[in-house]
């Protein structure tokens, strides 16, 4: 039976411009990270962009058909209500981590998200990439 996406931790924190993870079409993803979110959407734990990031020339349709599948598979079924809002928050960007070009990608995604939040840069490591001093390994 799906649970409620009302909150449950708390209210109106927003700690973060976004929520970003490298590896996004992988089986790591697919088989922790995709449930996780849910899980998170489910307490009201997570409402910033969430931005995925992978070297696999998917669109975001395919990475949204990965994360239906990912929790069909290993989420213990799809929330409806919790998947709609994951569809809305998630971003993907098609690049490598060796490859500055995806961070040039980023930093404008990132923009968008402080945009979402305000104009405000809650995060040390999102003003780094915004203005590229913070460089990828």
């Amino acid at each position: 039976m799906p649970r409620s996406v009302e909150p449950q931790g708390p209210q109106n924190v927003n700690l973060s411009n976004a929520l970003v993870f490298f590896g996004a079409t992988g089986d790591l993803a697919h088989r922790k990270i995709f449930p996780a979110l849910q899980a998170m959407i489910r307490k009201g734990n997570l409402n910033v962009p969430v931005i995925g990031v992978a070297k696999a020339g998917w669109t975001i349709d395919q990475l949204k058909d990965q994360a239906r599948d990912s929790l069909t598979h290993y989420g213990g079924g799809i929330d409806e209500a919790a998947f709609s809002k994951l569809e809305q928050l998630l971003r993907y960007i098609d690049g490598d981590y060796r490859d500055s070009n995806t961070f040039q990608e980023l930093r404008k995604v990132l923009g968008d998200a402080a945009r979402h939040n305000g104009g405000i840069i809650r995060s040390r490591r999102t003003r780094q990439i915004l203005r590229g001093s913070w460089r990828n390994p």
